[in-house]
């Protein structure tokens, strides 16, 4: 297979900056898709004619390029103390703790966007959303238990303080 391409270049590059990047960015791309498909390539500047331009000639058999399978990657773990205060805020606006809640102190007025947006929501959504970080806090324990190389002993050694 042969080919050629042809890219014109702006008659004064200094002028037209924009347009000698584009171009620019397009024989370096062109130039990338010809090595990626083992393509030999030659390249020729002709800049001193009327129209400027870069000739590419390309030669060779072109190989089939391998398609990358995707790679799925887990959301980060939440940590299990933010599964702890999500489940604590939703608890918070369950009827039957509604007496517990003092808005005047420094936790509630630090997290006031997140108490409207629960305090908007129906009962249901509330406890559903509390089995659900409840739920996720369980699973995050778990993942640290199980972690490689983690044994009885030192499943809690870094709740220990050194004496």
């Amino acid at each position: 297979m042969t080919g050629r391409y042809l890219i014109y270049t702006p008659v004064e590059s200094a002028r037209d900056e924009k347009r000698f990047d584009a171009t620019w960015r397009k024989f370096v791309a062109v130039c990338r898709s010809l090595y990626a498909d083992g393509l030999r390539y030659d390249v020729q500047l002709n800049l001193t004619a009327l129209r400027p331009h870069v000739l590419i000639t390309a030669s060779g058999t072109a190989i089939p390029r391998k398609v990358r399978a995707a790679h799925r990657l887990l959301p980060p773990p939440v940590p299990v103390q933010r599964c702890l205060d999500r489940a604590l805020e939703a608890s918070w606006f369950l009827p039957e703790n509604r007496e517990r809640r003092n808005s005047n102190t420094s936790y509630w007025g630090k997290h006031q966007e997140r108490y409207r947006e629960l305090s908007g929501m129906a009962e249901e959504f509330l406890r559903a959303e509390l089995e659900y970080w409840q739920e996720l806090e369980t699973l995050n324990r778990q993942r640290e238990h199980f972690k490689p190389g983690r044994t009885d002993e030192t499943a809690f050694a870094d709740d220990e303080v050194a004496a």
